[in-house]
Parts: C-alpha cells; sequence; structure tokens
C-alpha cells in the first residue's frame, strides 16, 4: 500500500545534518517559536537593580562612594567650639597709647570717652572664670582686651561709688539697675564692665551669665525640702556656680574663715575657710545649695565687701520655665531656688547686708516674650523723658502677676531701682573707638570727622555693633 499524503510531506521536511544551518532550529508544532526561545546576552548589559537598592554604574566611569573614615567629634566638643573665646589676636598691632583700668581710676568720671585696658592678670582671668565674655563679641580681633567708656559705663561707675560711700554710714545702700537698648548696643559689655569695676574695686561678685542656661530644662532638678510654697533646687548648675565663685573670688575666700556655724549634711571642719566651704558644695554637688546659703550668710556678715549680683538675658526668667512639677504643670522661674534668690534682691524684698549693686541687662537677639517685662521698662524709660506722658497698661493683654510684683517699682519713682538706657554712642565716643580701630591696625582709613560721620550715619545713630560692623568686619 503507497504512503499516505502526510508521509510524503514528512519526509519532504527532513533536513541534512551535513547541510549548513541558516536559522535556529525549532521544535515542530510551535506557533510561537520566538516567545519561546532565548535572548541573546549582549555584551556589556547588567541585570536592573531591586528596588529600593542604590547601587552605582561602575562600568561608566563612575567611582563607588568612599568609606567615612573620618574621627567623629567627641561629646561636648561641637559645643566647646562653639563657645570657644578667643582674647588675644597676635597679628593686631599692640597700642601703645592704651592705659589699663586700676582700682584708683577705674570710677574716675575722666574716662569717659576713652578705651581703656582690661588688666590681665586682676581682671580678665576673673571675667573668663564667671563666662563674662561671649563669642559674638569682636575680642580676638585685637592684640588684647579693651572697652570703651562710654556714658553708660559712666553712670555705673557712680552707682558703686554711690554705694560705696553709703558703707561709711549707717544705711548702706542696695542699688538696682536693668540694661535696657536695642540690638548689639553694647549691653553684655556694659554688664562686663560693671563686673570688671567690681572686681578692681575688691567687690564679691556672683554672675549669672546666660539666664537662658539656667530655666531650659537642660540640668536636673528636685523639689526643696520644707519649701511652701515648693521651690526646686538645680545641684549640678548650683555647683558650677560655686565654682565659677571660687576661681573669681578666690583670694576673698582663702583669706577670710567662717564666723558662724553652718548646717551642713555633709561634716565641715571647725575654723574652715570660706574656700573650704566652697569646695565643698563642688566636690558634692547634692550639698551645692546648703553650701550656697552658707556662704550668703558669711557674706551678710558685718564687715564683708559689698556684693554684686548681675545676670543676662532677663527675660528668661521673667516667664515659665521648661521644667514640669509633679502635676505635670510647668514650673515658674520664680520658683526655682537660683533664680528665687536673684529676683528677691531685684524687687527689693531683700536687701544688701553690706551694700551692693544688682544689674540685670535684657536681650534683643535671643528673648522669649514677657508683656510684664517690656511694659515696665517702657513706663521706666518714658518717666526719664517725659513724665508727663507715661504709657498705660492694656487691660485686655495677658500680662504675669507675678512677674509685675517683682518690677512694681520702676512704675513709681524709686531711685534705688531705675532702668539704664544704652542708646547710640556720641559722634565724640564714636570717634575714640575707630581711632582705636585703626591703631590696631583693622582699619586703613584716615580717622577723621567726615568719615566718622559717615561710619556713624550707616551705624544706625551710633549703634556700637553696627559701627563695629561698618568700619572693622566689612566682609560681614
Amino acid at each position: 500500500m503507497p504512503p499516505s499524503t502526510c508521509l510524503r510531506s514528512f519526509s519532504r521536511l527532513s533536513i541534512d545534518a551535513s547541510a549548513p544551518r541558516l536559522r535556529p532550529q525549532v521544535a515542530f508544532f510551535t506557533t510561537s517559536a520566538a516567545r519561546n526561545a532565548t535572548a541573546p546576552k549582549r555584551k556589556g548589559m547588567t541585570a536592573a537593580p531591586k528596588k529600593g537598592v542604590k547601587s552605582l554604574n561602575t562600568k561608566k566611569g563612575k567611582k563607588a562612594a568612599a568609606a567615612d573614615t573620618g574621627k567623629r567629634p567627641a561629646q561636648g566638643e561641637r559645643k566647646a567650639l562653639r563657645k570657644r573665646i578667643v582674647l588675644s589676636n597676635n597679628n593686631a598691632l599692640e597700642v601703645s597709647s592704651l592705659t589699663n583700668l586700676s582700682k584708683e581710676n577705674v570710677l574716675s568720671e575722666q574716662n569717659e570717652g576713652k578705651v581703656m585696658g582690661l588688666p590681665e592678670e586682676e581682671v580678665v582671668d576673673a571675667l573668663r572664670a564667671v563666662d563674662a565674655f561671649k563669642p559674638t563679641q569682636g575680642w580676638g580681633l585685637f592684640r588684647r582686651p579693651a572697652v570703651l567708656m562710654r556714658k553708660e559705663a559712666i553712670q555705673v561707675a557712680k552707682l558703686l561709688k554711690e554705694v560705696e560711700e553709703s558703707r561709711a554710714g549707717q544705711h548702706k545702700k542696695t542699688i538696682r539697675r536693668i540694661l535696657s537698648g536695642e540690638r548689639m548696643s553694647g549691653k553684655s559689655t556694659l554688664l562686663l564692665q560693671g563686673l570688671s569695676m567690681g572686681f578692681l574695686r575688691d567687690w564679691f561678685v556672683i554672675n549669672l551669665p546666660e539666664a537662658q542656661e539656667i530655666v531650659n530644662a537642660h540640668t536636673e532638678y528636685a523639689p526643696l525640702p520644707d519649701s511652701n510654697p515648693i521651690q526646686y533646687t538645680q545641684d549640678t548648675y548650683t555647683a558650677n556656680l560655686l565654682q565659677q565663685i571660687q576661681k573669681s573670688n578666690g583670694g576673698f575666700l582663702t583669706a577670710t574663715k567662717l564666723s558662724t556655724t553652718p548646717t551642713l549634711p555633709i561634716p565641715l571642719q571647725p575654723k574652715a575657710t570660706l574656700n573650704e566651704l566652697v569646695a565643698l558644695g563642688i566636690t558634692n554637688p547634692e550639698a551645692s545649695w546648703p553650701v550656697f546659703v552658707a556662704l550668703w550668710n558669711e557674706l551678710s556678715q558685718p564687715g564683708r565687701p559689698p556684693i554684686m549680683l548681675a545676670v543676662d538675658g532677663l527675660s528668661h526668667v521673667m516667664r515659665n520655665s521648661e521644667y514640669l512639677s509633679a502635676e505635670v504643670k510647668p514650673i515658674h522661674a520664680h520658683d526655682l531656688t537660683i533664680i528665687r534668690h536673684f529676683i528677691d534682691h531685684l524687687s527689693g524684698q531683700k536687701q544688701l547686708p553690706n551694700g551692693g549693686l544688682v544689674l540685670a541687662a535684657t536681650s534683643k537677639s535671643n528673648s522669649p516674650t514677657s508683656a510684664a517685662l517690656d511694659f515696665c521698662i517702657e513706663v521706666a524709660e518714658a518717666r526719664q523723658k517725659t513724665p508727663d506722658n507715661v504709657p498705660q497698661w492694656n487691660p485686655y493683654k495677658k500680662v504675669d502677676a507675678r512677674v509685675m510684683e517683682v518690677l512694681k517699682d520702676l512704675n513709681s519713682d524709686s531711685k534705688d531701682f531705675d532702668v539704664i538706657q544704652v542708646g547710640g554712642l556720641t559722634k565724640e565716643e564714636a570717634r575714640a573707638i575707630m581711632e582705636y580701630y585703626a591703631e590696631s591696625g583693622l582699619l586703613r582709613h584716615t580717622v577723621n570727622e567726615g568719615f566718622v560721620s559717615e561710619k556713624w550715619s550707616l551705624a544706625g545713630m551710633g549703634n556700637i555693633g553696627e559701627l563695629e560692623r561698618a568700619s572693622v568686619r566689612l566682609r560681614i
């Protein structure tokens, strides 16, 4: 039987093995040969990265990311660098005509309008110990620290002289002043000048350099036992404050012995010096507040030197702090023991037994809003200029009653509590400071009347911070 047509068709499709293959061999009975065939690989092709995986195509000339081999800064190193204080510049010229402040001439009114140097060993070290220098001030531009004795500085000098004269009588004065003014007007520098006068006149100086650091909840706190209403101590901050007091007033503390028997949680040897008392609070922070109270009682004894209390950034302590009570309610700054001690003397509720000066500086660059403080300062400044036109309080504005109670004497005619308005420099004062810039090699221009008037006008009628920018820090 002859083969069927189908078999005959299959025999014709047979391919000779020796013949060259012109196309890829595929399986029969497949209608989609290209879909099943393996895709040819091209040279240089790589698989796509998985989703979410970052990769670099190193075959197109891009280098892989280098590993981080740098050393990370130690704990607190960045903060120390940010707050580093440089007080000298060897590249600046030495001003041969610069006269130092001394115990004899620091309160003289003849210094008005002059640039005076700060003694290195007597004052500069003590000011550094109490953190009176600020990183934003231009101390590192000059050969050595010096200050301009502007008219406001002479006002502070008169206050110190008034306190010292009152010590000869029975009534020892406690004078209180708030330094206010525009931004970069020199309030912190004026506060530093007041501290310098206190150190040179052998006063006992206590300075709170940054009020914000006391109320920003960055240090531990605890309720003070048996306090009503409840007050809160800050042991670590108080121990650091005692250390500042020891470094800045070490001569008096070492030469003075205890005249009372303080009650302390840690025993102290009899007939110890005040320096040993302070050292006890430094080494034992849990006893720092009782040690501070004992030290203050010693300073209140008859025959002790006058005291200067100073704080910078007053508005931070005229509101609620960042601390929380056990009921998860904000703690008012006046309930912190260190702040309470300062506020009692600023308000006049407590007097300095041996006389003294309480200085508080406001801040415009870093200050929270305190409506009560702003209003009381506005009233005090208006009373100095136009006594018949005193602003009235807006009854619809929210006010902190505790702050108003502290500053109520500013609204009266009390001469012991007032405001020193730190304004712009006069043209004579501006010329004096610009001549000092030129002698230091920082100002390469002839300091004449036209040049002084130009820079004085550009600085906003003598703002000392803007004047320094316009004449010295031209790149800023």
